[in-house]
């Protein structure tokens, strides 16, 4: 129910319970509670129980929140935005920019949001499709170049059945807002696409069947290739105490393993280390393309400072990123540090229920 609305019956940290005014919401919904300073501070619901009693794990510090504020729902879950611009840009677990949060305000502060996706790039587009083309969810209506790749832009996953092309537009240079085709569906419904759609973040998105790992993906170090190899479509764990130097062997799988697409999801890890990755890996060249090793990475960052809830949501997103690259016919490399932290996370925000 898009515009539901609610009042805040009680503050446990990061969990907040919710009285509902305007009928009952969903599990997995977007809120924004509205404290005292007019500042909204986003959240997702975690539970429903009967009587129209909701709780919610709020993304932010919930200093000030009391009972009475008001609780705003959207009907709708918790998103990526998917669209070229991705790579290169620093984040954090909810996909506002953090070096554009910076230009707000020197010290981030609550209920700050910003477009994840620069509304003002152009990208040159080139078509795919020609009008009277049949296409559906995941076919490719064009490409524009985007750092090192072609990026594909696709019409977007969650339509299903075969549509009809009416319009595409020309070669040429588009942001990411304006419409670049028109689609019919079985009906006659006209649907306008776009360079960039969002996706839940929780959803697996659609895939044709999981292939079983059988090559192994070359780290650039012999000891982990000879000893403890990694296959594409596989994972691994590098545990370790602290100051054993798991970020530095991060920052060599990073640079040096045969993948495409480099994401990592600072899922906790101590702010130090996490500014350490954030300065260090724009300066690092990658031995391949001889550019900045940042023209292939993403990074989502969400310290151990910041508000556990959002430790879940920013591995969340790293690995929704991740699938969306590897629908671009990419290999991709998703380090998340530290899964540790994360647990924690899951473990403090599954206490206070």
């Amino acid at each position: 129910m898009q515009g539901a609305r609610g009042k805040v019956m009680s503050v446990n940290e990061s969990l907040v319970s919710a009285q509902t005014i305007s009928g009952a919401v969903m599990n997995g919904e977007v809120a924004y509670i509205v404290i005292e300073d007019g500042k909204r501070l986003k959240a997702e619901v975690i539970d429903v129980k009967e009587g129209n009693r909701v709780y919610l794990q709020v993304f932010e510090d919930t200093s000030w929140m009391k009972v009475g504020d008001s609780v705003l729902f959207t009907g709708l879950p918790l998103a990526v935005k998917l669209g070229p611009g991705i790579l290169g840009a620093v984040t954090d677990g909810l996909q506002n920019p953090l070096y554009e949060l910076g230009k707000i305000e020197w010290f981030l502060e609550r209920g700050l949001e910003v477009a994840p996706l620069d509304p003002n790039t152009k990208w040159h587009f080139t078509p795919k499709v020609h009008k009277g083309d049949t296409v559906t969810g995941g076919s490719v209506l064009g490409t524009v170049p985007e750092k090192l790749f072609e990026h594909k832009i696709f019409v977007p996953f969650s339509l299903r059945g075969d549509h009809t092309v009416e319009h595409v537009a020309e070669t040429g240079d588009y942001t990411i807002d304006t419409p670049i085709a028109t689609i019919k569906d079985a009906s006659g419904k006209t649907i306008p696409l776009k360079m960039a759609f969002e996706w839940p973040v929780k959803m697996p998105m659609p895939f044709n069947k999981r292939s079983v790992p059988k090559k192994s993906l070359p780290t650039g170090i012999r000891i982990l290739d000879a000893l403890f190899p990694i296959a594409y479509g596989g994972t691994a764990c590098n545990p370790g105490p602290f100051g054993a130097g798991k970020t530095v062997l991060q920052h060599s799988l990073a640079r040096h393993s045969q993948a495409d697409v480099v994401i990592i999801a600072a899922c906790g890890e101590r702010a130090g280390e996490a500014v350490e990755v954030f300065k260090d890996f724009p300066e690092l060249i990658d031995p391949r393309t001889g550019k900045s090793l940042m023209d292939r990475t993403y990074i989502v960052g969400n310290t151990s400072s910041m508000p556990v809830a959002a430790r879940e949501a920013s591995v969340y997103m790293a690995t929704t990123v991740g699938e969306y690259y590897r629908k671009q016919g990419l290999n991709v490399l998703i380090l998340a540090d530290s899964t540790s932290r994360w647990a924690q996370a899951l473990r403090e925000t599954s206490g206070r229920n």
